[in-house]
Parts: structure tokens; sequence; C-alpha cells
């Protein structure tokens, strides 16, 4: 055979192998998805607001039972859950890679969206003075900087910082409910105390008196006098519960507060490691979780609590890295892989997955949707990590329908 004819024989045999490589070179890895997701959810919210341009941009929905309240919460929800989640992300240093150019940018629109917020000559100012509902959102506003301390809220002008610790102090005005709301005042008058300005004490240890007095067991606390089966275990109360705790105890430092009986910030951690184990052990084979409860809506923010212990390093030993990022990575796909869960200005839409208004509460309005940034926190750890570097190894539930070996299940008890 001539040299051409093998030359050519050759190179058609090395065209499927060389095709094959270049569409395995295009498949994203489980931090791409993540981060292009995140991206994509935060670039409509941060890139008008950043311009002043939310208010006039922002394609708003409200839940067809909408209470009446002034619809100008919709921007402070939005802003502030979006941020809540974000932050630890965009606390990583610069680098030259397409996602470090992504976060950068990112960093920028929300420096400029801090700012715009509170400054009252802005277009976007937001409602702060106005509705009990502003004390819920600050919250969030304040623990996007408890979360990134040193890269949202250091690098503010003096001017903002005041202006923030202006705002957040008039909220004493609201009484919160008797419900999982006491922790949004703790984490307003921690995030307070962290930054060295007056804070309210009583406000943070009352609060945490109470979510103590209201723990039911086995990884649950009661959202109130009543328990209720339903994700705002995840939504609200571990975070922001072991988050003021660490603020008044320095990370577990003073072990016991005389006036804060049982209220331990390592004891409420391992609460938090046996709740994580429930929530790994909801996500089904196929990466979805039960749709139960009030606020469904918010979408994967019903993993937060997971996806805190990830990123701060407490995955308890039944959980390795890669199983945890596999199952999450499953649900992330699952919810937003079909791309229909933002309107056509690009704002998540009222729903579950899709546009599914009617399910949304009487609270609801889609800047409250912003809550599904919440299960990206594990995105503040750097992508060499093993978190992302792990092999991915199925989940418990995968486990166990495929007819694998896997853990039997324990309830976590106290002395």
């Amino acid at each position: 055979m001539k040299k051409q004819n093998w030359l050519l024989l050759l190179f058609i045999l090395l065209l499927p192998a060389e095709s094959m490589t270049a569409e395995k070179k295009t498949e994203k890895n489980d931090r791409e998805i993540w981060c292009e997701i995140m991206y994509q959810m935060a670039t409509p919210v941060l890139k008008n607001m950043s311009d002043g341009l939310l208010k006039q941009n922002m394609l708003v929905e409200l839940s067809p039972t909408w209470d009446g309240r002034n619809k100008e919460v919709t921007y402070m929800e939005c802003f502030g859950r979006l941020m809540a989640g974000l932050a630890p992300w965009l606390s990583l240093p610069d680098d030259d890679t397409a996602e470090g150019v992504q976060r950068k940018q990112l960093r920028e629109w929300a420096l400029n969206s801090y700012k715009q917020a509170v400054d009252p000559a802005a277009p976007d100012y937001l409602l702060w003075r106005q509705e009990g509902q502003t004390l819920v959102d600050a919250a969030y506003i304040a623990e996007s900087f408890l979360r990134g301390y040193d890269a949202l809220w250091m690098p503010l002008d003096s001017v903002t910082k005041q202006r923030y610790i202006n705002e957040f102090t008039q909220l004493r005005r609201v009484d919160p409910s008797y419900s999982n709301w006491l922790l949004f005042s703790a984490t307003v008058e921690s995030f307070l105390r962290k930054a060295g300005a007056p804070s309210d004490t009583y406000r943070i240890s009352s609060s945490l008196r109470k979510i103590e007095e209201w723990y039911v067991g086995d990884g649950w606390y009661s959202d109130g006098p009543n328990f209720a089966f339903d994700y705002y275990n995840s939504f609200v109360i571990h975070p922001m519960y072991i988050e003021a705790l660490e603020i008044i105890t320095e990370a577990g430092k003073h072990k016991k507060i005389w006036n804060m009986p049982g209220c331990d910030y390592h004891k409420a951690i391992m609460r938090a490691q046996r709740f994580g184990v429930i929530l790994e052990r909801l996500i089904s084979p196929e990466g979805t979780l039960p749709v139960v409860g009030r606020s469904i809506t918010y979408r994967t923010g019903s993993l937060q609590t997971l996806a805190l212990l990830a990123w701060r390093k407490w995955l308890p030993e039944e959980l390795t890295n890669g199983q945890v990022r596999a199952g999450m990575t499953a649900v992330i796909n699952r919810m937003f892989g079909n791309n229909r869960n933002f309107n056509e200005k690009g704002f998540l839409t009222l729903g579950f997955n899709g546009s599914q208004p009617g399910i949304s509460d009487y609270y609801t309005n889609n800047g409250s949707l912003y809550m599904a940034s919440l299960a990206f926190l594990p995105l503040g750890l750097p992508a060499d990590d093993p978190f992302w570097t792990d092999a991915s190894q199925p989940w418990t539930s995968k486990k166990a329908w495929d007819g694998e070996d896997f853990p039997r299940d324990h309830s976590y008890h106290e002395e």
C-alpha cells in the first residue's frame, strides 16, 4: 500500500478518537455547572442594580394571593437573598481563569449595588423604613456581610458603612414574629456586633435562647411553638442559629454564657450535621427532593444547611465530599439544567421548576426566590479543594435504589 494511503487510513482511524476527545473536553465539570448557573442567576440583578436600574428593569412577579404589602419589598428580597448565597464565592481571590473573570465582575457589581441599596438619593435605594418584611431581607444582607466580611464589607466607603449601621439599627422598630423571625433580629445585631457598632445583646441572646427551647430532637427545630415539616430548618434556622452563636460565643471560645443556658456553638453544629445527613438522604436517585411545605418556590435553598456544612468543612463522617457534591449537583442540574426557571428578562420566575405561580404563598414575589442561591455556598471553596476534586460518588438514596451497600441510618441523641 502506498505511503499516502496509509496516512489517509491512519487519519480516518484517528477521527473518531479525536472527535470523542473534543467532546470530552467540552463536557462541564461540577464546579463549572455551579458557576454557570450562579452567574446566570446573579447577573441580571447585580448588573442592573450596580447602575441603579434594578427597579426600572426587573420584571416583577407577585403571588396570585399577594397580601397587599408594598411590592417594593421585592427588590430587597432579591438583592439580600442573592448576596447571602453569593458572598462566599465572591470572597475568593482574583485569578485569570474564566471563572475568576466572572467572579471579579460580579464582585464589582455587588459592591456598587451595596452602595445603591442604602443611598437615599439613588434610584435603587431599598425599602428600609416600611413593612416588617424589611427585617427579613436586611438579615440576609447582614448575613452576606458576615459570610464575606473582608471582600464585601471592608471595601465599602465610610459613608456607606455608616448608612448600613443606621439602617440596621432602625430595624429595631420591627417586632419579629414568634418564629424563625427571631433569628433575623439576631443576625442583624450579630453583624453590628462584629462590625464594632452598638448592638442589642438582648435581641441576640433572647432569640437564641428561644431557638434552643424549640429544639425537638434528631437535628430538627420547631419553627415556633408548633412543629412544621418543611425546609425552614435549612432556609433559616440551622445556618442563622450557628452564625449568631458564632459571633456571641466567639466561635465557641465562650462555651457557657450564663444567660443562655443550653446554647452551645459546637452542639449546634452537630445538630446541623445530623440534619445534613437527613437532607442528603432526601435526594432521590433522580436528583429530586420531596416537594413539601411552605415556601417550596425557594427551590434549591432547601439545601442550604448541607451547603453550609460543605463550605465550612463541617461535613460529618457519614458524608464524603464526593457524594455530597454529586447529590447536590444532581439536584441543581435537575432544577436549572432545563433553563425554564427564568422569565424573559432573566429573573427567576414564580414556581418550583418552571412558571407555576399558583403554588406561591401570599408573601411570595419573584425576589423571594433568590433563596435558591443559598445552595451555592461551596463555591466559596477554591477549585482545588477536595470538595471539588474528590471523585464523584453515588449519594445514599442512589446506592440504596441501585442495590448497592449503603450505611443504615440512626437517630441523633444528646446527653
